[in-house]
């Protein structure tokens, strides 16, 4: 008989699927080899070769954040090190990181044949956790990319980035070729957005084995909105902060975004559409009109933990800056409402780290010369499970929404649950747990937090990647064991 290489007794194991109890069942979990072998009750600790006693404690599915910006404003390496730790700390095993040629990220242009073994090289061997990455086709040559970025490198999953069409990452207009690193020849416009779709959609015909795990996901915004409002509130003054950066992104310019999108896809007949960080109610409300407007289109709607944490008021400082922003408190209100709906498939961190030297301007007050984006991966799991207890999710929702709904959409079976025979990613929480949020706790290298002062009731305590104990006693633990995830995997 096999040796029991960990045996974590007495867990109140949070299941998704709806045979599962919604609050979890009290279970033993074995593991073998980075695997889970058994799940039951009483398990005997005779042959295992460590035991860990969860005393009651929730174990959850190891969080599949889908959503990440390693390397976008600190050195790829540093960030795959790094913030993989912030990702143990908050019960994420698994990291999907965003990656684009281009200003930012790898500041190159050019084929991905030639950047992605970069992108890989630099990563290896460093994050806490298992990773992969989306990639953007930029350009019409990385279109062609797709097959081979799918066969050889495990990257199922591809970007567009709507706004970027004639608006800058922050907020200023910005040349497109140089911040891009495109062809002078070539735009990035709806019409390049149809031709990725095409792209997408050739590749998901041709590698039919794996066309279920091809999906294309996009950030809705449109660029000649916001460079207008963005022009409007600069010139009125009378708005300030968070404020003034959400009126110059309006959201009635997602709402527009969502339906292009939904119309390409529809065009293209490319079925597997994820809308990214949808922030408002007309963004949410368009979402809905499109999936009854295209049946057949398969969409998967997100939200962030940060657009249902914070708001334009409550958000510490400018430091809550993001790309779509946050928003007044009736579209966080109008986000939860779809949320507890059932009408959100997963919930991400968008964890993108920009340290204070590099966050703000001279003018610590100039909100449109500030970077856009934070880091939130260690108050993802507590964060959802604080204020969605509040507001009657299950436990098993909450493992759906930040486990097995992203593991299954993004072609990674083998994680997102704890079942025999998946990988032994899990997350054990003290659910009792009140905590106010200080950035000085985070492992994040970020010296601020937009939560800065926020109340948390639920605590990761213990983190288990292939069931490697990489966060134990509230610090991380051991050496990197992070992998490559090629998918589908």
């Amino acid at each position: 008989m096999t040796s029991i290489s960990l045996l974590i007794k007495n867990a109140l194991v949070v299941r998704p699927g709806a045979d599962a109890p919604e609050n979890g069942e009290l279970l033993d979990i074995a593991i073998v080899d980075g695997k889970i072998t058994r799940l039951e009750a009483d398990i005997a600790v005779e042959g295992a070769e460590k035991v860990i006693d969860a005393a009651g404690k929730v174990a959850f599915p190891g969080v599949v954040d889908g959503h990440q910006h390693w390397g976008i404003y600190n050195p790829l390496g540093e960030d795959a090190s790094i913030e993989s730790r912030a990702c143990a700390q908050g019960g994420v095993t698994t990291s999907l990181s965003y990656m684009r040629t281009g200003q930012y990220y790898m500041n190159k242009g050019g084929a991905y044949a030639d950047v992605f073994p970069e992108v890989l090289a630099e990563t290896e061997g460093k994050p806490y956790v298992d990773y992969a990455y989306h990639l953007a086709p930029m350009s019409k040559e990385q279109i062609g990319e797709i097959p081979s970025l799918i066969t050889d490198h495990g990257v199922t999953s591809f970007k567009i980035f709507m706004f970027y069409g004639s608006h800058g990452l922050h907020g200023r207009s910005s040349d497109q070729s140089e911040f891009l690193m495109i062809p002078k020849e070539e735009r990035y416009d709806i019409a390049h957005f149809e031709f990725v779709m095409r792209g997408i959609q050739a590749a998901r015909e041709q590698l039919g084995d794996k066309a279920d795990h091809i999906s294309l996901s996009l950030h809705c915004e449109t660029a000649e909105i916001m460079s207008a409002y963005t022009k409007i509130v600069e010139e009125e003054g009378t708005l300030t902060g968070l404020a003034a950066y959400s009126a110059s992104r309006p959201p009635h310019s997602e709402g527009l975004a969502v339906t292009i999108a939904s119309f390409l896809a529809d065009e293209t007949q490319l079925p597997n559409i994820n809308l990214l960080h949808l922030t408002s109610r007309k963004a949410l409300t368009a979402a809905m009109r499109m999936a009854k407007a295209f049946p057949h289109i398969n969409f998967r709607r997100e939200v962030t933990i940060g657009h249902l944490l914070a708001d334009i008021d409550t958000a510490y400082g400018l430091g809550g800056k993001v790309n779509p922003p946050l928003r007044p408190r009736e579209d966080v209100e109008a986000l939860w409402e779809h949320l507890v709906a059932g009408d959100i498939d997963w919930v991400v961190s968008d964890h993108a780290c920009c340290k204070d030297e590099k966050k703000f301007a001279e003018d610590r007050g100039d909100i449109f010369a500030a970077k856009s984006g934070f880091g939130g991966a260690e108050y993802l799991l507590p964060g959802l499970l604080t204020e969605g207890r509040k507001r009657g999710l299950s436990l098993r929702r909450i493992a759906e929404l930040t486990a097995s709904n992203p593991a299954e959409r993004y072609g990674l079976p083998g994680k997102g649950r704890i079942e025999v025979g998946f990988d032994a990613d899990i997350a054990l929480v003290d659910p009792e747990h009140t905590y106010t949020v200080r950035a000085e706790d985070s492992e994040s290298a970020q010296e601020y937090t937009p939560f800065e002062g926020f109340e948390l009731s639920a605590k990761v305590t213990d983190t288990f990647v292939r069931g490697n104990h990489v966060f134990a006693d509230g610090a991380v633990s051991g050496d990197p064991v992070g992998r490559y995830l090629h998918r589908p995997y």
